[in-house]
């Protein structure tokens, strides 16, 4: 049976090397451009979303005044950038309903109602746009509420906005309502529905009197709080601007971190002059309250000029904040932060019990971060692989436009962890870095950290060093091992993850333990490493064949039988990672030479007519598979490089064969990259592999790699005519 091609010959992609890594890189890049956090306010007096990422709704704890037989709805919006498929859960604490606009996606059963720690999954269309889910609770002796949220963690770590919020992320839950309502909410018009919702957002009369300061804070004294907001100059020219304010509590002004004026007493009223140049400027307001002032506050507007031309703006870009100042506070005045440095929202602020962030001027409303992107910004496993191969791209090819890009996205995950993790403790979930804030499994930490290592030597970012002892204690301390110290997982995503071994975990592990190691000097991080290789070669090396089975399952004592080509290609992959760090005295260096000796002995030998490995390394009617492909290539050519393979010419014939067959039947001209299967699961049936593990294009599973394996074929172009120059001496 032939393999058919992924496309037709002519759409191939052509030209050098350097050429074709510039055509794959930059057409990542310009599919995920750049995106920052989106800050938007949040409610704490609203549904907290858990660790599980469930909101959990008990509406009796709510609503005290209900009574079994009422209804009580749960309105939010979700956005959705395409019409899609989506996963969902809920458990019930009573009768439920769900409602994705206006159509029914999900009702209770006896046993859900009584049940609540009962699981139940569904998925519903979403389409493109904004969608209004609706849940429909009704109270009973058992309760009234459930928890409901996304069904896939980390696929769809979904948050939802508040109807009426103007962006404010959570939900809004009705009062109680004798009968059930005809027609389901819709839109943001609150005033025109006919039933209350809560939370207020609004403050109460008597809140309203108080100072802003004393309405967020409380009754405090020798207390410190700032107020930051921008002020704006739209004229070309400098302008000569009047501040006028009343205040209560001694205050001091700065603009761009410098003091511009200092109130004289605690409460009053002053204006003063001064001259504003063109652009955008931070205003800060820090205010002391010394004698528990019920009026603790402010008040600021522009007298002058009245052209119009300077005004005050918001601090920050907040979806759902009304006007033109965030709060933060309150702090011992011994410990408050500097005003010069507080004009940021990419970290806390204060120390001990007093760390704190943003807050708007609302009850209990505070902004937080959210990433609403699906590719710049996160932190998986798959985007650890995808910018290893832009990092050392543009670090090859000396062109920072690529590597840069990659620091730039593992900055910013590295440089909000403190923040994140503040966040988890405060709301349940964080808005970001979900699966590097919440480790659970050696998925959400070694790959990415194993290319921050990399990046962060290159480019020294911010926040690495934490985050690289929390990912190093996760996988010494944290994850599960057998009784010799073999990594393997006791729980995941699916129930047939329990008490299995995946050849993947060593990617998952090993590189980032290698330079952990390279970093720290501490051994034991290497001995791991090596130690885990022998581990699994233990349970999962098929002597015969000389490749590797794709999991061990203890519940049935033995490995799958199936030698997928990934899961493959990860193993070969990260023994190069080890064997480059590794002193050649170490006591298991020679097992581990060996180890990857037999290894390539074996792949070599099933590689395919075109060059390219397939999908399941012994059956070549399975798909030619990418990724696999460009790790066999990688490792070989390092082989060859650092002489840990003796047999030169077959293995520069092998990989020079395999990168013509990726370059020729893989990548398009457009720099599309093809034949990369999707994320796995794991079968003892090769169809399972075969026929229902499909390739996606442009997975992240195979981009990086491709990218790794042209860096690795420049190298060798370069090694062989050093050689030959060498030997021509």
């Amino acid at each position: 049976m032939s393999i058919l091609p992924y496309y037709e010959e002519q759409e191939s992609i052509s030209g050098s090397d350097e050429s074709i890594l510039e055509t794959v890189a930059g057409r990542f890049i310009g599919a995920h451009p750049k995106r920052l956090p989106v800050y938007r306010t949040y409610d704490r007096r609203g549904f907290k979303r858990g660790e599980d990422y469930l909101y959990h709704m008990n509406l009796v704890e709510r609503l005290p005044e209900l009574t079994d037989g009422q209804f009580v709805y749960v309105w939010s919006k979700l956005w959705s950038d395409q019409e899609s498929d989506s996963p969902f859960l809920i458990s019930c604490l009573s009768p439920a309903k769900v409602y994705v606009n206006d159509s029914l996606q999900f009702t209770s059963n006896l046993n859900d109602d009584v049940f609540p720690d009962r699981k139940n999954y569904f998925r519903a269309k979403l389409r493109k746009g904004w969608n209004d889910l609706v849940l429909e609770f009704v109270a009973t002796g058992t309760g009234c509420g459930g928890r409901f949220g996304t069904g896939s963690i980390k696929g769809f770590p979904m948050h939802v906005l508040a109807p009426g919020g103007d962006g404010q992320e959570g939900w809004i839950y009705s009062e109680p309502q004798n009968h059930a309502r005809a027609v389901l909410p819709y839109g943001e018009d609150l005033v025109a529905d006919p039933f209350r919702w809560y939370p207020s957002m609004d403050w109460t009369p008597m809140e309203k009197e108080q100072g802003i300061f004393r309405r967020l804070f409380g009754r405090t004294s020798d207390m410190a709080a700032f107020a930051w907001s921008k002020l704006a100059n739209s004229s070309p020219y400098s302008q000569s601007v009047t501040l006028a304010l009343q205040y209560h509590g001694a205050s001091i002004i700065y603009l761009n971190g410098h003091s511009i004026y200092e109130t004289e007493g605690n409460k009053g009223s002053a204006e003063f002059t001064m001259q504003l140049p063109f652009g955008s400027h931070d205003l800060v307001l820090r205010s002391t309250n010394s004698d528990s002032d019920q009026d603790w506050g402010f008040e600021l507007e522009v007298k002058q000029p009245l052209n119009g031309s300077v005004k005050l703006d918001k601090p920050y870009p907040v979806e759902g904040l009304s006007d033109c100042w965030l709060y933060l506070g309150p702090f011992h005045t011994n410990q408050t932060p500097n005003a010069g440095e507080i004009t940021r929202v990419d970290r806390i602020f204060g120390q001990g019990t007093e760390k704190t962030f943003w807050q708007v001027d609302k009850p209990e409303v505070w902004v937080r971060p959210y990433l609403e992107n699906g590719m710049y910004g996160k932190w998986n496993y798959p985007l650890g692989v995808t910018l290893y191969g832009l990092l050392k791209t543009g670090l090859e090819l000396s062109n920072p436009y690529y590597s840069k890009y990659a620091a730039d996205h593992i900055e910013q995950c590295t440089r909000m962890d403190e923040y994140c993790m503040w966040d988890s403790n405060q709301y349940g979930s964080p808005g970001l870095n979900h699966q590097l804030t919440l480790i659970d499994s050696l998925d959400d930490c070694g790959s990415f950290g194993a290319t921050m290592l990399e990046a962060d030597k290159a480019f020294h970012l911010n926040g690495v060093d934490d985050v690289a002892k929390r990912i190093a204690s996760y996988i010494t301390e944290v994850q599960d091992r057998r009784s010799d110290g073999a990594l393997f997982r006791t729980r995941g995503t699916t129930d047939f993850m329990k008490d299995t071994m995946w050849c993947d975990d060593l990617y998952m592990s090993t590189p980032f333990l290698s330079k952990y190691y390279e970093r720290t000097g501490d051994p034991a991080y290497l001995d791991d490493a090596a130690a885990q290789f022998l581990h699994y070669k233990e349970r999962l090396f098929m002597p015969d064949l000389q490749i590797m089975h794709h999991v061990y399952d203890y519940k049935f004592d033995k490995p799958n039988g199936v030698a997928w080509g990934r899961g493959n290609g990860w193993v070969l992959f990260s023994l190069t990672e080890l064997l480059a760090v590794m002193p050649e005295e170490h006591p298991l260096y020679p097992q581990i030479l060996a180890f990857f000796r037999e290894l390539c002995s074996g792949y070599i030998r099933l590689q395919g007519q075109y060059g390219l490995w397939h999908q399941v390394l012994t059956d070549p009617e399975s798909y030619e598979e990418a990724s696999c492909t460009s790790m066999f290539i990688y490792a070989f050519v390092r082989g060859v490089r650092y002489g840990w393979l003796s047999d030169i010419e077959s293995y520069t014939t092998s990989v020079l064969k395999g990168w013509e067959g990726l370059v020729s039947r893989c990548i398009d001209k457009n720099g599309n990259v093809y034949g990369v299967c999707r994320g796995s699961g794991y079968s003892y049936s090769a169809y399972y592999y075969k026929d229902e593990l499909s390739w996606q294009l442009n997975d992240t599973h195979g981009i990086g790699i491709v990218l790794l394996a042209g860096i690795e074929i420049l190298k060798l172009r370069k090694h062989l005519i050093e050689t030959n120059n060498r030997l021509a001496e």
